[in-house]
Formats: C-alpha cells, sequence, structure tokens
C-alpha cells in the first residue's frame, strides 16, 4: 500500500466516523504557564491564574525550607491537568482506583500530573515534592521515613496573599494518630511503605513520619540533630543508633515527646515573600482539546493490551471531529501508529509535519516508529536507525531542552561501534538532567555508565531509586543494578530495562492513603 493510498484511506475513515460522531458541547480548556509549570484547567481565567500563583510560591518555599537557591532556572516546566471529578482521571488512566482524587505519572513520553480541580491542593503539593526532590537531587541524601515526611509537612502549605504557612495538620493523618496504633519507631527509621506487613502499622507511616518531622522543623536545636542525624545515616550508620546519638533520647523518650507535641499546639512557620509577581500567561486550547487532551495523555502513559483497539477506535472518532486540525492529528497518529494502524499513523504525522514541520511531538513519534522498526527487521534496522536519528535531529533543532529526544537519541546508539563514547555519555546526561524522575533514563544512563566502567557515578546515581520510600518495581530493579555495578558486573540489557520502565509507566503514583478517616482502625495506646 502506498503513501497516496494510506492517505485516501485515512481521509475516509475520518469522513466516516464524523457522519457518525456528534457530542454535546463542552468547556474550554485554558493554559497557564509559569516559570516551573503549565498547567490545563476548564475553570476560570481568574482561577487558574491563583492556581499557577500558589504553586508558583510553593516551589520557591521549597526551595528556602530546603536551603536551596530560590532563582535557578528549572530544568523544565512540569505539566499539570486540572480534571473535573473521577471521569477526568478515567480519560488518562482507567485503571485510576475509586478514592483517588489525583496521580503522578513518570512515563517516558511525558511526566506530568493530574488532580481534581475542586480539592485541597494536599495530594498535588505532596507528589510535587517527590518531583522536586529528584529534580534538585535532594532525594539522593534523605532517609526514606524523612522524604515522606518532608513532603507530608510541606503539603500543608497555606498560600494567603504573599504570606505562606507552613505546618499545619492534614485530617486525614491525625485521625490515625489519634484512633490508631502506631508503627514502632525502629519500622519508621529503618524500613520502607511497603516493607511494613502490619496493616495498623503500615497505615500509621505516614502520619507518624508527618508528626516526627514537624517535631525537628519546630525547633532550630532539632532541626540541629536532624542534620547529624541525616549526616550519620547517609555515612552508613544504623538508623536507629543514628537517631539516638543525634537526639540524645531513647527512642521509647522520642515516641513519649512526640505524643506530648501532639498534644500541645503546632509550630506553623510563616514565610512573607517580597518578590515579584510571578509571570503566568494563559492561552485557549483549540475546540479539539476539549475531545482529545485527556484522551492525549492516555497514549503517553500507556494502555493495557485489551484496551488499545478500543483506545485507538476512540481517538479515531474523536479526531474525525477536528479534520485538519493539527492537535487533532497528532493524537491521531500517535494512537494508530502505537493502538491501531501504524502505516496509516505515520502517513497523519506525516502530513503533519506537512502543516507544522517543526511539531516536536510528530517527530518523536515518527523517530519511535523507525526504532520499533529496526526492533523487528534486524536486516534493515541500521536503514531505521538513520531515518529515526534523522526525525530526532529535527526535533532537537527545533527544542533542545526535550529529555525524550535525548533518551531516544542515546536509546539509538546502544550497541553501535564504540558505545558508549563520550558524547553518548554526554547525551544520557543531558536526558538525565532533565528527567531524573525517569525510571527508564535512570537506568539506561546507569548501565552506559557500568559498560564503560564508572561504576562509582553507577552506583550514585542508582541509590536514590534504589532507596526509594514506595518500593516497588522501579525499586527492586534499581537495587539489583546497584548491586552488579558494586560487583563491577554486566548491566542490563535493553529488553529488562524496557520491561522495568514499562511496568512503571503503568503503575503511576497514587495517593497514598484514602482522603476518609480511617475505617476500623486498631485500638490506640493510653495517653
Amino acid at each position: 500500500m502506498n503513501l497516496t493510498t494510506i492517505v485516501k484511506a485515512v481521509a475516509m475513515s475520518i469522513m466516516a466516523a464524523t457522519m457518525l460522531a456528534a457530542g454535546p458541547a463542552r468547556a474550554e480548556w485554558l493554559k497557564a504557564e509559569s516559570r516551573n509549570f503549565v498547567i490545563y484547567s476548564q475553570g476560570t481565567e481568574s482561577s487558574l491564574r491563583r492556581y499557577a500563583r500558589t504553586l508558583e510560591l510553593y516551589d520557591y518555599i521549597l526551595r528556602a525550607g530546603m536551603g536551596m537557591p530560590l532563582d535557578a532556572p528549572p530544568a523544565r516546566q512540569l505539566p499539570i491537568f486540572l480534571v473535573h471529578g473521577r471521569n477526568g482521571l478515567l480519560e488518562i488512566h482507567p485503571g485510576s482506583p475509586p478514592h483517588a482524587a489525583g496521580t503522578y505519572f513518570p512515563a517516558s513520553e511525558g511526566i506530568f500530573a493530574a488532580a481534581f480541580s475542586d480539592r485541597e491542593m494536599d495530594f498535588l503539593l505532596h507528589e510535587y515534592f517527590h518531583h522536586f526532590s529528584f529534580q534538585n537531587g535532594t532525594a539522593a541524601q534523605l532517609p526514606g521515613w524523612l522524604v515522606e515526611g518532608l513532603a507530608e509537612y510541606f503539603m500543608t502549605a497555606e498560600v494567603r496573599g504573599n504570606t505562606v504557612r507552613i505546618g499545619n495538620y492534614n485530617a486525614n493523618r491525625a485521625d490515625w494518630l489519634l484512633n490508631a496504633n502506631w508503627l514502632p519507631l525502629e519500622e519508621l527509621l529503618s524500613k520502607r511503605p511497603r516493607e511494613i506487613t502490619r496493616t495498623g502499622h503500615r497505615d500509621t507511616y505516614y502520619p507518624v513520619a508527618w508528626l516526627m518531622t514537624h517535631w525537628f522543623m519546630s525547633d532550630d536545636t532539632r532541626r540541629g540533630q536532624l542534620g547529624a542525624y541525616e549526616q550519620a545515616v547517609s555515612g552508613g550508620a544504623d538508623p536507629v543508633d543514628a537517631m539516638e546519638s543525634a537526639t540524645g533520647m531513647t527512642l521509647a523518650e522520642i515516641r513519649s515527646a512526640l505524643r506530648s507535641y501532639m498534644r500541645g499546639s503546632l509550630q506553623i512557620r510563616i514565610y512573607e515573600i517580597n518578590r515579584p509577581e510571578p509571570e503566568i500567561t494563559v492561552t485557549r486550547l483549540p475546540e479539539s482539546a476539549d475531545d482529545l487532551l485527556l484522551l492525549g495523555q492516555r497514549l503517553k502513559v500507556g494502555v493495557p493490551e485489551d484496551q488499545r483497539a478500543a483506545t485507538a477506535a476512540l481517538v479515531r472518532q474523536r479526531a474525525a471531529r477536528h479534520p485538519d486540525d493539527p492537535f487533532a492529528m497528532l493524537q491521531l497518529g500517535h494512537a494508530e501508529l502505537h493502538f491501531g494502524e501504524p502505516e496509516a499513523g505515520e502517513a497523519v504525522l506525516l502530513r503533519l509535519l506537512e502543516i507544522e514541520p517543526t511539531n516536536v511531538e510528530a517527530l518523536q513519534l515518527l523517530a519511535s516508529r523507525h526504532m520499533r522498526l529496526a526492533a523487528g527487521d534486524p536486516e534493515n534496522g541500521e536503514t531505521h536507525m538513520r531515518r529515526a536519528r534523522g526525525y530526532l535531529g529535527r526535533a532537537y533543532s527545533a527544542n533542545n531542552e526535550q529529555y525524550y529526544t535525548l533518551y531516544m537519541l542515546a536509546q539509538t546508539r546502544e550497541g553501535g561501534p564504540g558505545y558508549p563514547n563520550e558524547n553518548d555519555l554526554l547525551t544520557w546526561h543531558l536526558a538525565y538532567e532533565r528527567a531524573p524522575q525517569l525510571t527508564g533514563i535512570r537506568l539506561g544512563y546507569a548501565s552506559a555508565l557500568m559498560e564503560a566502567e564508572e561504576y562509582g557515578t553507577a552506583i550514585a546515581l542508582l541509590e536514590p531509586l534504589a532507596n526509594a520510600p514506595h518500593g516497588g518495581g522501579s525499586s527492586d530493579a534499581a537495587q539489583e543494578l546497584l548491586e552488579r555495578a558494586r560487583a563491577g558486573a554486566a548491566p542490563f540489557t535493553r529488553d529488562e530495562r524496557d520491561a522495568v520502565e514499562e511496568a512503571a509507566s503503568t503503575s503511576p503514583t497514587q495517593p497514598d492513603q484514602d482522603a476518609s478517616q480511617p475505617a476500623e482502625p486498631e485500638p490506640a495506646e493510653g495517653t
């Protein structure tokens, strides 16, 4: 089938679907761009601007609170999609659990978050702390319970004008502390949440981590003790011994102090911000976004095999309402390429490039098409790889800050002559700088370093993921690769890394607990 025939077939299918597809009027999507964020919303422009301002001030307070440079340029902006209720989350991720009020998606084609537009921002602020700490390297320096405790502590930020208040309590966490048995502090200090098997103890991990962090952060002397503890643990000290040594207290005494602190008045830290207002630009998206914006994000997250044909059909139906619209063409090409008819998808994307020659996402998708063809056709593999690199070169020329372009450029060189050379390692490093949250990039870069026998750098790269508090498949894979690096052994194969990354992208981060009260807490200890 030649290209002309494919284009005609696509056009005919769109015309046919248009006759069947009719939909009610929809709200219009707005996009707010600020220094650190790109936020999409169907609300009013004024509410969107307030939301963007709050997030920018939150980022500023994180930098101030963590002792970081206040005006360092961000590696990239974080996209956030504000949705109206559960249906909006399901449009992006049909597997979202019933209690989810938001989700953080670390997908190779796009790292982003989605959250309810009419709920408290606790979830989003918690997950942004993790995103921020990985982006800025602080996750590598902190014990697991403290990473979660700080996320809990900062997520209660309240922005009122130019004042930010940090340290209030989350009602759900307070309920668990008051109405359930706490996990032993030795478990908190030495285990990740998924390593705790007793239900009651697992349910109080985050509340107790928050309370102990709050206790340390409320007093300058204790903040100094916390720093001494962090330094000892990072040097390999036993976490329980390090805590008792830094504070001069036994765990039993710390537990008693925490209960007394909980019954007293929480210390709220107040920051008065004296700096220029964040620059926020708001634009209106095309009408096609009403049909395809959230569904397009589903294509980036990944779709289970048994849902792929239905997803492609749904994208075809919705794209048919917007013929010749570049955004609709991009989503249609993406869906066909990955879940429908790849040749038809390639034809749509090539037509899109005639309209928008520098459309980075279209160039990336066409590069991914030829990388897949290379993997399935070894005889013509190098030809396909040259075409992939050609598309990626165009994408890089259009925007040299895109981590996904750099990631794929590094992948096209794997197994090639002299790999990894100095330029290969630089490409991996640039991709990593822009997206250290992405499992595939971290594992790929570490594997390249191991092949270059730079084991020390690979170990430093892997430790934060291997020790991530949430654990899971990505963390387990990083732990295995870390052990290989320490032994000077061979890294993962490309297939092993791809399997880990796919699992990570289709298991995005959900809220740590339901926002409701504990259903059946274990009896509380006497206070």
